[in-house]
């Protein structure tokens, strides 16, 4: 099936925000990303508590808002608009 070019490609690979309960960080986090993905095509997103891993705890604990792409961080404690767009902006043919 063809690809219609003017239809962004959602990006490859999963997105995870990792938060904590009653974090005003994350959630203003989490409404920064929502507007970025109205604007780009962004990896599926999930939202995990660091709280319920001990290994994500062990390394993220008071770090938080992280977002991980494919389990790597992409962002910590604030999120570069600038850095995500760059990531994940549609890479035109060359």
């Amino acid at each position: 099936m063809a690809h219609d070019a003017a239809t962004p490609r959602p990006a490859v690979g999963r997105l995870t925000l990792l938060t904590r309960e009653g974090c005003a960080l994350c959630e203003e986090f989490a409404s920064e990303l929502a507007q970025l993905g109205t604007r780009l095509a962004l990896p599926p997103l999930e939202t995990q508590d660091v709280d319920s891993d001990p290994e994500l705890l062990r390394r993220f604990g008071h770090k938080i808002p992280v977002l991980l792409w494919d389990g790597a961080p992409v962002a910590v404690t604030h999120l570069d608009r600038g850095e995500i767009e760059r990531l994940f902006r549609t890479r035109q043919p060359v």
